[in-house]
């Protein structure tokens, strides 16, 4: 091989230059789909604060070839012949092909002369086949649905990226700014195309590939806001055994979060910083401008240098202690929340909220934690601090889910914003306070009956469920459950109605099947159980399911007679809750009211604000 054919080039793109009737492939080792809900989200956050950072609503659309171009990484290619792989970047570019589709889909319906033609950025068309820009043929068949359709239902044995990439898809509604859906949507569009831009690295050979890798990841030598910060940092504190600890510890603590997750740093230092110091956040307007909660999410590596004053970086020791003292016990924090959303699940655990609101993708909880916490607290301040934070969570979170009320990243930002502001420092008494009383002045009536399911909270709801199962569980002095139901690598659970989709078998009580099949959606009438179950007796009559239920979760045998002999820990539960169970010998319309409303007797104890005063009070 002659050296022009080993040369190595490196070139900035836009994400058209990268994407616009390209092909590329992933090879099988590195094709599995792996950004989490928070990742999506700083993408999103990150591109849509930069954009209306610079977008004015009376330019013409000419003016934005005119805008700051926006730098999102790097990617590193392998050019085999006339194939080109993808060795490093491909979660990046998947993430922004769901992007583009669901632009693309939010597009449609609109005047031609007020959209941007993207297809090319997402598929290629030859001889009337059309395939998509990055290649992978077991991602085909979802790719083609939500590009048409928009929603994919994955089969069961589909990859763990098929499911990866409906759940990410599904967020990004929530997440993409309303502001930005309508006048100024062919703006931003055009902006990403033609201003965000990607290095492209190309190399013609894999050895020389990974080579290229291996230098930029394992030897640090890509510079990346997280090092601007470092150096900025280091170089104003005092030369010799200061600067080495700090550089050392800041190098050992990064490295420790880096491998709990991808990002995990970066996500940290952004987390970090917004907890600890940000007081204000865009407001809610059209021409606003970023403030320096959103400056944070961004480029906070700039943020500090011009706030370092304001927030208390004034001496060479300031800066030092900022490292050795500030940064080590914050991040020693956030990696315990990152323990709890995803490690091993403690049920007796002060953290264990983390983890409900981890598995309901609430990625904006870890700046509330952090929030509260300072350096000189004791361990036992520290976790009881983390778990008011973590219950006011889970009861905010489940309160919007019961009343059919958005938890999505950008719907609930500002709110989060303020309570984070709120509670910074707060001692635990006055932590529950705060908390405590901002529940009870959002307390729309909440209606804990008439939860139901649909094709959009389906997940959501298959959490609450099991968090009412797992509750009467352990109150009934059983081992949780909770991780069985919802994570379990044995047995699949899924959100199960009781009764069959048969109208005929109803007919005397609906004279509509739209009726019935309101009726058969609310939750009084659905249970979790496991997938097999379904399977084998999903289509049977009430009456033969109903023993068959007894020997599943306590939430489904409650509704035999057997539930209630010889089970002394259920029923001095139920003698000691007041709470309305019963078995149903036959299930009507009026059964499932009464389970509704059991349900939602049940969610008044799981999710009680007057827990977080309690909480302090029995620790005093």
């Amino acid at each position: 091989m002659s050296e022009v054919d080993r040369n190595i080039g490196g070139v900035a793109k836009t994400i058209a230059e990268v994407l616009e009737k390209k092909k590329y492939s992933i090879d099988y080792y590195q094709r599995e789909y792996k950004w989490e809900s928070k990742q999506i989200a700083e993408l999103v956050a990150d591109l849509t604060a930069k954009f209306l950072d610079i977008y004015d609503a009376d330019h013409s659309r000419k003016e934005v070839a005119k805008y700051p171009g926006y730098y999102l990484g790097s990617i590193i290619i392998s050019q085999k012949g006339s194939q080109p792989f993808v060795v490093d970047g491909q979660q990046r570019l998947t993430s922004l092909t769901l992007f583009l589709t669901y632009l693309r889909r939010l597009q449609q319906g609109r005047d031609e002369k007020a959209t941007v033609n993207i297809d090319e950025l997402i598929y290629s068309e030859k001889f009337g086949e059309k395939s998509f820009n990055l290649d992978v043929p077991d991602r085909n068949n979802c790719m083609e649905a939500l590009f048409e359709h928009g929603e994919y239902e994955p089969p069961t044995d589909a990859p763990e990226s098929v499911h990866t990439l409906v759940n990410r898809y599904a967020e990004l509604d929530g997440l993409f700014p309303d502001e930005l859906k309508e006048a100024a949507l062919p703006y931003f569009i055009d902006w990403l195309k033609d201003r965000v831009q990607l290095v492209q690295i190309t190399a013609y050979t894999d050895d020389d590939a990974y080579t290229i890798f291996e230098t930029m990841n394992d030897r640090g030598l890509k510079l990346t806001p997280a090092d601007m910060l470092k150096g900025y940092l280091l170089a104003n504190m005092e030369d010799g055994k200061p600067r080495i600890k700090a550089n050392d510890l800041w190098r050992k603590r990064l490295r420790s979060l880096d491998e709990q997750a991808e990002d995990a740093s970066s996500d940290f230092l952004k987390t970090w910083l917004r907890s600890q110091y940000s007081t204000k956040i865009r407001e809610r307007k059209k021409g606003a401008r970023p403030e320096d909660w959103d400056r944070i999410g961004t480029e906070f590596h700039r943020w500090l240098r011009n706030a370092h004053d304001k927030i208390g970086l004034k001496s060479r020791d300031d800066y030092y202690d900022f490292v050795v003292r500030d940064l080590d016990f914050y991040s020693h924090q956030h990696g315990r929340i990152l323990s709890a959303s995803t490690g091993v699940f403690h049920p007796d655990s002060p953290l264990r909220f983390i983890r409900f609101n981890a598995d309901l993708g609430f990625t904006l909880q870890n700046q509330l934690l952090l929030a509260p916490l300072a350096v000189d607290d004791t361990n036992a301040v520290i976790d009881t601090k983390l778990e008011l934070v973590g219950r006011f969570t889970d009861i905010l979170i489940a309160r919007r889910i019961w009343n059919f009320r958005s938890t999505a990243y950008s719907t609930m930002q500002y709110a989060m914003f303020t309570v984070m502001r709120d509670i910074r420092g707060l001692p635990p008494a006055a932590l529950a306070k705060v908390l405590r009383d901002y529940l009870l002045k959002i307390d729309e009536s909440f209606d804990y009956d008439g939860l139901y399911v649909h094709q959009q909270n389906r997940g959501q709801l298959h959490k609450i469920l099991a968090r009412l199962t797992d509750y009467i569980t352990v109150q009934s002095g059983l081992a949780s459950n909770y991780i069985e139901l919802t994570n379990g690598a044995k047995v699949k659970y899924e959100v199960e109605h009781i009764w069959a989709d048969h109208w005929q078998r109803h007919k005397d009580e609906f004279d509509q099947e739209a009726d019935f099949a309101s009726k058969r959606n609310s939750i009084g009438d659905l249970l979790l159980l496991p997938k097999q179950f379904n399977a084998s007796y999903n289509d049977e009559t009430y009456a033969r399911k109903r023993p068959r239920y007894f020997s599943q979760n306590l939430l489904a045998a409650s509704l035999d007679p057997q539930a209630y002999e010889k089970n002394p820990g259920f029923l001095a539960f139920i003698k000691s809750s007041g709470l309305p169970f019963r078995a149903h010998d036959e299930f009507k319309s009026a059964d499932i009211d009464a389970r509704g409303a059991l349900y939602g007797a049940i969610a008044r104890k799981v999710w009680n604000p007057d827990d977080l005063p309690a909480l302090v009070e029995g620790q005093a």
